[in-house]
């Protein structure tokens, strides 16, 4: 599925509704989710519905364990200093294969890293280096996935709105 310049997993998709639509166990602790998986690819009509705010859409970051993304998103009225944080850690670590988004609203940013089809676990461990970095600059307002403290119907993005 091709979202603006990201070529995410395809074959289902994730839809945002009001109500909790699934109770998931995952290491002793219960989650409440509110996403729906639909079993459908996404059509280019319902990302249009997405991105004209009818619909709040997310997509699948793993496949059979792996990711083809590792994401850290923001969300805090700091967003234009942490998008420059970024980019300078960025060029410092060599990491030049990577886009940010806006979210949902101006204050949220996504910054999606691509990486050749990691396992959870080094993606996981590669996104706590990466987070602990920025830690030393900023307070933490953002999240990393995907992780392995959560289930895999919460290791979603809400697709992007626009490219910064």
């Amino acid at each position: 599925m091709k979202v603006l310049d990201l070529d995410l997993f395809d074959g289902h998709y994730y839809i945002k509704r009001n109500t909790i639509v699934e109770q998931i166990q995952f290491n002793n602790r219960t989650f409440y989710a509110k996403f729906e998986r639909i079993n459908e690819p996404l059509t280019p009509l319902l990302f249009e519905q997405h991105q004209n705010r009818q619909y709040s859409i997310a997509a699948p970051l793993l496949k059979n364990n792996h990711t083809n993304y590792l994401l850290i998103e923001y969300k805090g009225d700091e967003h234009k200093r942490f998008q420059h944080l970024v980019k300078h850690l960025f060029k410092t670590l060599n990491i030049t294969d990577y886009h940010i988004y806006q979210g949902k609203d101006i204050e949220r940013l996504q910054v999606f890293i691509r990486v050749e089809q990691l396992t959870l676990e080094k993606a996981d461990s590669q996104l706590k280096t990466l987070s602990n970095a920025l830690k030393e600059k900023m307070t933490k307002k953002w999240k990393c996935l995907p992780s392995i403290t959560l289930p895999e119907a919460y290791n979603i993005v809400t697709l992007p709105y626009n490219r910064l």
